[in-house]
């Protein structure tokens, strides 16, 4: 006999917990098996440093900084990858929020990375307000301007306009980022979204490829999606689509 509708509902929800019972035990092994592994090779490798540098040559000495300055890049990457996890497996709370009131927030905590740098935001007026949950809201446009700000690093003229318009007839919301930075070859569109894929080196800007990742899956929890568009030395479209509730 084929399940009635609130059995399947049942199921669902039995299937839904499960999966991020799942999601927390990871979670748990991060934080605390892995990393307690990772703090004894950061220190062991540190005390090396300490009590036997002076005694080591050149490239011996050349290893141990490799050691050391690898286990801290991979103590961040396990740190994204905790948030990574955590925005999979949290609670939705769905209500109205001002993106008006989001993104000058997000604006204000950015300010200490653009320094003395020019840089002129052209945001439309009365932006509109979206249904979604306002700490995904803020961390999707945090990782998108973040963005805007690393790749306009070398334009004299930093330039980035924010507008929004309606998506479809249901009464979603389309918001929507362009810089002038220096945008990247379409033809790595396939990977922009997958964690630690750079398109540019690490030398030329910092971060670890964590940001669309991150961008994606805050979008999804709110049943919304994320787009992103550009050509080299063109610039960046990111466009935010929040679906109606």
């Amino acid at each position: 006999m084929a399940p009635t509708p609130l059995e399947r509902i049942a199921q669902l929800e039995a299937e839904l917990a499960a999966q991020r019972q799942e999601m927390q035990d990871f979670t748990s092994a991060v934080s605390h098996d892995l990393r307690a592994s990772l703090r004894h090779i950061s220190s062991y490798a540190q005390l090396v440093q300490e009590d036997a540098g002076p005694q080591l040559n050149d490239e011996l000495r050349g290893f141990l900084d490799t050691v050391v300055g690898s286990a801290k890049h991979l103590g961040v990457q396990m740190d994204a990858l905790l948030q990574l996890s955590r925005i999979g497996s949290q609670p939705v709370r769905t209500e109205a929020v001002s993106l008006q009131a989001a993104i000058a927030a997000t604006r204000a905590a950015l300010a200490a990375q653009t320094g003395d740098r020019s840089v002129l935001w052209r945001i439309e007026d009365a932006l509109p307000e979206v249904q979604g949950d306002p700490g995904l809201v803020q961390l999707a446009l945090q990782q998108v301007l973040d963005n805007a700000l690393k790749f306009t690093a070398g334009v004299p003229q930093t330039t980035i306009d924010v507008s929004a318009q309606r998506a479809g007839p249901h009464g979603g919301v389309c918001l929507t980022i362009v810089d002038n930075g220096v945008g990247f070859n379409p033809s790595l569109q396939a990977s922009l979204f997958q964690p630690f894929q750079r398109l540019h080196t690490a030398r030329q800007f910092a971060g670890l490829g964590m940001g669309l990742a991150l961008t994606r899956k805050a979008m999804q929890r709110m049943q919304g999606s994320v787009g992103v568009h550009a050509t080299v030395g063109q610039g960046c479209t990111v466009r935010l689509v929040f679906a109606t509730r």
